[in-house]
C-alpha cells in the first residue's frame, strides 16, 4: 500500500510540475529574453524525457535501485535549482532537460516496481487514482501558480513540486530499497537513441515541416526497437495493448493539442469557451477512471477499451464535424467531454495489458520504459502531424488533422480487441 501511494503521489508531482511549468512560461520568456526562443525553453524537459526512456533500463542495472533512485533525485532537484536560478534561456533549457532526463527515470523505476509488487487488481486502482490527480490540478493550477508567482516570483514558484516529488520518491524506496537490478534484454544502444534524436528534430523544427516528419519517422524507428516482438503487427496480448498506446496518444493527444486553435479559429469561439472545453476532457477522463476500475479486471468486460476508444473517436469526429457545420457551444462541451469518459473507460484496462509481460521475455523495467516510450512517442507524433498539418493559413489542414485523429482513434478501437484477446 505504501508503494501504491507513493506512485500515486508522483503522478499528483507529475500534474503539479506540467501545469506550473505551462502556466509560468509566459512570465519566464520576457525574463530570460526569450521571446523569440520558446522552443528552446518548452523543449528541453521533453527531449531530457526521451533520452531517460532508452537508457533507463541500463542504469537500473548498472546502478541498482538504491543508486538510480539516487541518482534521479540528485539530478531532478539539480536541474530544478538550476532553472529557478538561470539568467539565460540556455540555462533555463539546460535545467528543464535535467528535469525530465530524471523524471523518465524516475518514472521508469516506479511503473516497473508497481510492475512488480503490486496485484492486477491495486494497480488498476493505482491507475485510476493516479488520472484522477489531475483534476485538483487542472482545476486550481494555472490560478494557484500565477497568485504565488505575484507573491514570490517565477523562481520561487517553479520549485513547488519539489516536495511532492521528494515524498513520492521517499515512499517508493522503503519498499524497493533492497532489490536487485534486473537482467534486461539487450537492445542496440544506437538505435534506440533515435528515439530522443528523432523527438529533438520534431520539438524544435519551429513548424519546418520536412524537419519534424523526419524527426517523427526517426523516434518512431526508434520506438520499435525497445517494443516487444509482434508489437507492430499487434499480436494478441501485451504487444497489441502497446501497439494500441501509441494509435491512442497519436488521436487523442493530438486532437488534444490542438483544441484551442480547433474553437477560436475554426469554430470561431472565445478563448474562454475554449478553454471550458479543454478542460472537460481531463476532469471526465479521471473521474470515469475512478469509476472504470471495478469493471476493468471482470471477463465479460474486455471489450470496455474498445468501447471507450469508439467513443473517444466519436467525441472527436462531432467537433471535427464543427469546422464544417455550425455547431453550439454545448456541443462541443458534451463532444469533448465524451471524448474524456472514452478514455477514462479504455486507459485503465489498456495500460494493465501494456505493462502484463504475455511472456518472460521482458522484465518489469522493460515494459515500464515500453509502456511511457509508447505513450510519449505517440503524443510527439500526434502532435507533429498535427502541427505539420495545420500550419497553414487555411481551415483546411486543421479538418484534415482531426479527421486523422478521429481515424486513429476508430483503427485504436479495433486493435483494442486484440490488445484485451488472451495472447496464443
Amino acid at each position: 500500500m505504501i508503494l501504491a501511494i507513493g506512485i500515486v503521489s508522483l503522478e499528483f508531482a507529475a500534474a503539479v510540475t506540467s501545469f506550473v511549468a505551462a502556466t509560468l512560461l509566459p512570465v519566464v520568456a520576457p525574463d530570460l529574453g526569450a521571446r523569440n526562443d520558446l522552443a528552446l525553453l518548452i523543449a528541453g524537459s521533453t527531449l531530457g524525457l526521451f533520452v531517460a526512456l532508452p537508457l533507463a533500463s541500463r542504469v537500473l542495472r548498472v546502478l541498482g535501485t538504491r543508486g538510480a533512485l539516487g541518482v534521479g533525485i540528485v539530478i531532478y532537484i539539480g536541474g530544478l535549482v538550476l532553472a529557478a536560478t538561470s539568467q539565460a534561456a540556455w540555462v533555463f533549457a539546460a535545467g528543464q532537460f535535467a528535469n525530465g532526463l530524471a523524471s523518465g527515470l524516475l518514472a521508469v523505476f516506479g511503473i516497473s516496481s508497481a510492475i512488480r509488487y503490486l496485484d492486477e487488481q491495486l494497480r488498476i486502482q493505482v491507475v485510476a487514482a493516479s488520472s484522477a490527480m489531475w483534476i485538483l490540478p487542472a482545476l486550481v493550477g494555472p490560478a494557484a501558480t500565477l497568485g504565488l508567482q505575484h507573491l514570490v516570483g517565477w523562481r520561487w514558484t517553479l520549485l513547488v513540486p519539489l516536495p511532492f516529488v521528494l515524498f513520492g520518491r521517499l515512499l517508493v524506496v522503503r519498499t524497493v530499497r533492497g532489490d536487485p537490478p534486473e537482467e534486461s534484454a539487450h537492445r542496440p544502444l544506437v538505435r534506440t537513441l533515435l528515439i530522443p534524436l528523432g523527438a529533438a528534430g520534431v520539438v524544435l523544427s519551429m513548424q519546418w515541416w520536412p524537419l519534424a516528419i523526419i524527426g517523427a519517422a526517426a523516434a518512431l524507428a526508434g520506438m520499435v526497437s525497445l517494443m516487444p516482438e509482434g508489437t507492430a503487427r499487434f499480436s494478441p496480448g501485451t504487444p497489441a495493448a502497446l501497439g494500441t498506446m501509441v494509435l491512442f496518444a497519436v488521436g487523442y493527444f493530438g486532437a488534444d493539442s490542438l483544441i484551442t486553435v480547433l474553437l477560436t479559429s475554426g469554430m470561431q469561439m472565445s478563448l474562454g469557451q475554449a478553454a471550458i472545453v479543454l478542460s472537460a476532457a481531463p476532469l471526465c477522463w479521471g473521474l470515469t477512471s475512478l469509476l472504470a476500475t471495478r469493471f476493468t479486471s471482470s471477463r465479460n468486460t474486455r471489450s470496455l477499451p474498445s468501447i471507450g476508444l469508439g467513443l473517444a473517436a466519436l467525441g472527436t469526429a462531432v467537433l471535427t464535424a464543427g469546422l464544417v457545420v455550425s455547431m453550439p457551444f454545448a456541443v462541443a462541451v458534451v463532444a469533448w467531454a465524451a471524448g474524456g469518459i472514452g478514455v477514462g473507460l479504455s486507459y485503465p484496462g489498456l495500460y494493465i495489458r501494456s505493462t502484463t509481460s504475455s511472456s518472460g521475455a521482458f522484465t518489469a523495467t522493460d515494459l515500464a520504459a515500453a509502456v511511457i516510450t509508447a505513450e510519449c512517442t505517440g503524443q510527439l507524433l500526434g502532435r507533429a502531424i498535427g502541427g505539420t498539418l495545420s500550419s497553414s493559413e487555411s481551415s483546411s489542414g486543421l479538418l484534415a488533422s482531426y479527421v486523422l485523429f478521429a481515424a486513429v482513434l476508430i483503427v485504436a478501437a479495433g486493435t483494442a480487441r486484440r490488445a484485451m484477446a488472451q495472447a496464443p
